[in-house]
């Protein structure tokens, strides 16, 4: 049988949500296990990551059934669903990808001001104080606080990572949005394939 095959598009199409099951899993999996040994201490980081693994899972989930069922409904849905996540995913991709230095700065403080507990989790595991300058009259969970000559601002410490992290999720992001219109394609292949098992008089 040919690549373009009836079962060659549902066995790639089932493969690739597979994929995704996994990533969704290994999402999951990373936020509670962070969460569990005091990684992150943050409760809106640890729910934000479960609840795009969950979202993940569910999508990957109405995929599956739709590529063993053949169910145009189903997948439907999930060509439309598939392909909104791609335009959101591109997007942000693109937007970590351009920032510059002062915008990436500007991110950083954004961040840093947003929650006390993310500012904790970064202080602790970086081993730095305050944002832009240490501030000895208030407390810092750091060990560097203890010695008030060894201890630098985060600011600095997270610029150098900054461009870094931004430049690792654009270009994860990039590629998974390119698994994604493979999806969407893949998808649409399959719709319109006839399955040879089923009752030649079915309208499909």
């Amino acid at each position: 049988m040919v690549c373009g095959g009836f079962f060659c598009a549902k066995n790639a199409l089932s493969v690739l949500n597979i994929l995704y099951v996994m990533v969704s899993l290994l999402l999951i999996g990373v936020a509670a296990w962070g969460k569990w040994f005091g990684l992150v201490s943050s409760i809106n980081v640890v729910a934000g990551v479960i609840g795009v693994g969950v979202f993940l899972l569910l999508v990957a989930f109405v995929g599956l059934c739709g590529a063993m069922k053949h169910q145009q409904v189903l997948l439907f849905f999930y060509m439309i669903i598939l392909s909104l996540v791609f335009v959101l995913q591109f997007s942000i991709s693109c937007a970590c990808l351009a920032l510059n230095k002062d915008q990436q700065n500007q991110l950083l403080e954004v961040g840093w001001n947003k929650s006390e507990a993310t500012q904790n989790d970064v202080q602790k595991s970086l081993n730095c104080c305050g944002y832009s300058s240490v501030n000895f009259s208030t407390s810092c969970p750091a060990q560097c606080f203890s010695s008030p000559q060894t201890c630098v601002s985060c600011s600095s410490i997270l610029q150098t990572y900054a461009g870094e992290v931004l430049r690792f999720i654009g270009g994860i992001g990039l590629f998974f949005s390119f698994t994604e219109i493979l999806g969407v394609w893949l998808t649409h292949k399959y719709r319109n394939l006839k399955d040879p098992g089923s009752n030649p008089g079915a309208f499909l």
